[in-house]
């Protein structure tokens, strides 16, 4: 064991998601429950309330490891990359 007064550090593997697969598998559960994906995953990243999306396929846990503000600019740079810059 080690000094009192010496700091620890701890390695803790964060579990970081990828927003745009995350986005994918959500949408694919969503669609599979026959949901709209889009208003869904809209009324997700307003309120901020994990009920708007379905817990089928883990998808809603899958899309609370994700920041709302990283989900929005995943979809942000995928419509400025197919409609703005053609």
């Amino acid at each position: 064991m080690g000094n009192i007064y010496d700091t620890r550090f701890m390695d803790l593997q964060e579990d970081t998601a990828d927003a745009a697969q995350v986005l994918e598998q959500v949408y694919v559960a969503l669609t599979e429950k026959g949901y709209n994906p889009v208003n869904q995953i809209v009324g997700y990243i307003m309120s901020g309330d994990p009920t708007y999306i379905t817990s089928h396929k883990n998808a809603r846990s899958l899309i609370m490891k994700v920041e709302r503000d990283e989900l929005l600019e995943e979809m942000m740079a995928v419509y400025i990359d197919t409609k703005l810059r053609q």
